[in-house]
């Protein structure tokens, strides 16, 4: 009695092409996770980076009303109170204000009210350009990994039209991953 084991060697030329196909979907999968994590990462640090600019913007907000309530209210204590010397009450209250000004609007720092606002929505485009293009990389993830399987049980089944349905999703992988690179960048982010 022989022992013998069947082993099929893959040497037909249409093995070694689908054992290419699955290398190079391999490939792109690679890209396309390593993109979706980075992508990941650049979203929860723009998270951070925009909820701390809208809380600087909150800071100047407030501080700029009570300079503003400081100064009304140091204005009407004033009134009618010959005791007081009027001068010094104008000229407090005059800085008073244009500080509450410089808090509403700095341009030459970019810190007032409506430069952080500014600032504050665009890091929230580009999270979002960000956020659209990891569920592209995770779509394109998806379908090459489909893909991989599909080719490679082409090759164990020797069924070859599963390598072309592992060849066509594979290839919506590859669009979907260059539709995350690229869609940012033409969106404006």
């Amino acid at each position: 009695m022989e022992n013998e084991v069947e082993v099929e060697h893959p040497k037909s030329p249409v093995h070694r092409r689908v054992g290419i196909l699955i290398a190079v979907m391999a490939a792109g999968l690679a890209f396309t996770e390593m993109a979706s994590r980075t992508a990941a990462t650049d979203v929860v640090r723009e998270t951070v980076e925009a909820s701390d600019t809208w809380a600087f913007y909150q800071a100047k907000t407030i501080r700029a009303a009570m300079l503003h309530a400081d100064a009304l209210a140091l204005t009407l204590q004033s009134t009618g109170r010959p005791e007081m010397d009027t001068s010094a009450v104008a000229k407090t209250v005059a800085d008073w204000e244009a500080t509450a000004a410089r808090e509403d609007s700095e341009p030459s720092t970019g810190e007032g009210r409506k430069e952080l606002q500014v600032k504050a929505q665009a890091i929230e485009k580009q999270r979002d350009d960000r956020d659209a293009a990891m569920e592209s990389y995770e779509m394109a993830s998806g379908a090459l990994e489909l893909g991989i399987l599909l080719a490679s049980t082409a090759i164990v089944t020797s069924f070859i039209p599963l390598a072309f349905a592992g060849a066509g999703i594979g290839a919506f992988g590859v669009v979907m991953g260059v539709c995350g690179w690229y869609a940012p960048h033409l969106i404006g982010g």
